[in-house]
C-alpha cells in the first residue's frame, strides 16, 4: 500500500509515458555493461555511452547488455531512442513495482520479475526488479543495483563449450530466468528452517515474540505471493507465444521454468496455511495459559468464600453472640477453617479440576 501511495505521488498529473525513476534510490555509480559472444568470440567491456551499443550488435553475434541502475533516466531514454522501444515499456523499466508479466512486440519482447534474497538470515526478503528486453540478436538486462545474482551466467559464458555460447538471445534470457528463479528454492530452504524454529518454540514456550515472528512470516508471505504468484501466468504466455524472437526448442526449456516456479507457488501457499495454523495454536495457547490462570485464581477464591462468610458472622457487633465468650472458641474456628479448606481441596481434586 506504501509503495502505491508513493508511485501514485510520483507520477501524479503526468503523461503516460513520461520517464521517471520510481523506487529505492540505490547508492552506486549506474554502468552499461556488454559482453558480445558467440561460440568462437567472448568480449566483456564497460560502455561509458549509451551510443557505443549499436556498433556491437551484428548478426554474427550475440550482444548482452546489462545496465546497472535505473537513476539516470537519460540511459533508459537513450537505449528506447536507438532501438525503437516503446515509451510505456520503458516507462515500466523505470517503475520498479510492477508485477512480473510479458508483452509481445513486434521487433521485441519485454519480460519483467523479480529478484528475491533474504536480508541476514531472518524473515526480511529484499526485492529487486530485473527487466528483459529480447531483441533480434541482443538482450537487454535491467536492473536496480549491481550484484552478483548473474555471475554464474557471466563465469558460465567464460567456457568456450558452454552451451549458452552456442545457443541465441532467447536462450540467453532463458537462462537469466532460470539463474533468478533458482535463487527462490534457497529462500525456500531458509522459510523451512524458520518456520520450524517457530514451530517449536511455539509448542515449547510460546512467548510475545514468537507472536512477533509468525506475524513477520506472515506479512512476508503475502509479498512474496504478490511477485511470485504471476510468474506462473507470465510463462504461460511466453509458451503460447508465437513470436519468431522464441526458438521452439528455448520455450521447452521455458517450461522447465515453470515448474520450478509452481513448486515455489505451491510451496509459498503451504507456509501461509502453516503460518495460520500456528498463529491459531499461538492464541489457543495463550488462552489455555489464562484459563489455567483463572483456575487456579477461581479455587483459591472458592476456599474463600466460606471463611470470609464465618469471618464476617463474628465480625459483627452484636452484643449477645455466645460463641465470642467461649473460652476455645478460636481454636475452634481455626479448625472449621482447616477442614472446610481441605474438604473443599479433596472435592476440587476428585472431580479433577486441580
Amino acid at each position: 500500500m506504501i509503495e502505491s501511495l508513493s508511485y501514485a505521488s510520483e507520477k501524479s498529473g503526468m503523461e503516460p509515458g513520461s520517464l521517471v525513476h520510481v523506487g529505492d534510490v540505490h547508492d552506486h555509480v549506474p554502468s552499461i555493461t556488454v559482453i558480445n559472444y558467440n561460440a568462437s568470440l567472448l568480449e566483456k567491456r564497460t560502455l561509458a555511452s549509451v551510443d557505443d551499443i549499436p556498433a556491437y550488435d551484428t548478426p554474427e553475434t550475440v550482444t548482452w547488455v546489462i545496465v546497472n541502475g535505473l537513476q539516470n533516466v537519460s540511459v533508459i531514454e537513450a537505449i528506447g531512442r536507438h532501438f525503437d522501444i516503446h515509451a510505456l515499456v520503458l516507462e515500466d523499466i523505470l517503475n520498479t513495482h510492477q508485477r512480473p508479466k510479458f508483452e509481445e512486440f513486434e521487433n521485441y519482447l519485454y519480460i519483467v520479475f523479480k529478484a528475491i534474497a533474504l536480508q541476514n538470515g531472518d524473515a526480511s526478503v529484499e526485492y529487486e526488479q530485473i527487466s528483459l528486453l529480447l531483441l533480434n540478436n541482443i538482450v537487454f538486462t535491467f536492473k536496480e543495483k549491481p550484484d552478483d545474482i548473474l555471475d554464474p551466467i557471466i563465469n558460465r559464458l567464460n567456457v568456450p563449450q558452454s552451451h549458452i555460447r552456442a545457443q541465441g538471445g532467447d536462450y540467453l534470457a532463458y537462462v537469466i530466468m532460470d539463474t533468478v528463479i533458482d535463487e527462490y528454492f534457497a529462500l525456500q530452504d531458509t522459510f523451512d528452517d524458520l518456520i520450524e524454529t517457530v514451530e517449536d518454540e511455539l509448542l515449547t514456550n510460546p512467548t510475545h515474540r514468537t507472536m512477533t515472528a509468525i506475524q513477520k512470516i506472515k506479512r512476508e508471505l503475502i509479498y512474496l505471493r504478490r511477485s511470485i504468484s504471476p510468474l506462473r501466468e507470465m510463462l504461460a504466455a511466453i509458451h503460447r507465444s508465437e513470436s519468431p524472437l522464441l526458438n521452439e526448442r528455448t520455450q521447452h526449456y521455458f517450461t522447465d521454468v515453470y515448474d520450478h516456479t509452481i513448486r515455489i507457488i505451491e510451496a509459498l501457499e503451504s507456509y501461509r496455511d502453516l503460518i495460520s495454523g500456528m498463529l491459531d495454536i499461538y492464541l489457543s495457547s495463550i488462552s489455555n495459559k489464562m484459563n489455567e490462570t483463572m483456575k487456579v485464581l477461581t479455587v483459591f477464591s472458592t476456599l474463600f468464600i466460606p471463611l470470609t462468610f464465618i469471618a464476617g458472622v463474628y465480625g459483627m457487633n452484636f452484643d449477645y453472640m455466645p460463641e465470642l465468650k467461649w473460652k476455645w472458641g478460636y481454636p475452634l474456628l481455626w479448625g472449621i477453617f482447616i477442614v472446610i479448606s481441605g474438604f473443599l481441596l479433596m472435592f476440587f481434586r476428585k472431580r479433577k479440576w486441580l
